[in-house]
This record gives structure tokens, C-alpha cells and sequence, in this order.
């Protein structure tokens, strides 16, 4: 059973902030003991994830920007699995 559901409105933990880093060329999920650097996907989901925009939601604008990319909902709910396991959302 998963964890997270399509209703849930996932904000970033306490104390973790996410940016692009230009040096990088990515996006990196930063906390006090350093610094997580995200592939692109990770980077656009996360991007979106702000504590008002509910998970079917974020899923909704990945799929207007990615139109025809298959199962990119189970992808999303997959990736929010792992955040939520690595303690990076809540």
C-alpha cells in the first residue's frame, strides 16, 4: 500500500530548501548536513511540491509538459514514495 495518495498536498521537510545550482546544472536539494543533487526529473517534481498543490495536481501539470510521456502518475507517485522514505518531503 502506498504511502502517498493522490489528495495529499506534500510540502519539503523542515529545513530542507531546493534550488538550481548554475555550477551544478541541476537542481539540489539542500539541508543543514549538505546537499542532495537531484537528476532533472527529480528536480520538476519537486519544484512543484509546496504544501498547497496536491499530488494530482503536480501530476497534472508534469503531464501537460510532458504530453503523451506514459505512466508519468506512476513515476510521480514512485519518485514522492522515495522522498517521503528519505525523509526529504512530509
Amino acid at each position: 500500500m502506498s504511502l502517498i495518495n493522490r489528495q495529499q498536498s506534500p510540502s519539503l521537510r523542515q529545513g530542507f530548501r531546493l534550488q538550481w545550482e548554475p555550477r551544478q546544472d541541476c537542481h539540489v536539494l539542500l539541508y543543514p548536513e549538505g546537499m542532495i543533487k537531484l537528476n532533472n526529473s527529480a528536480g520538476q517534481i519537486l519544484d512543484l511540491v509546496d504544501g498547497r498543490r496536491s499530488v494530482a495536481v503536480i501530476i497534472d501539470l508534469l503531464s501537460a509538459c510532458f504530453p503523451g510521456e506514459p505512466d508519468i502518475d506512476l513515476d510521480v507517485l514512485a519518485f514522492l514514495e522515495v522522498a517521503h522514505a528519505q525523509f526529504w518531503i512530509e
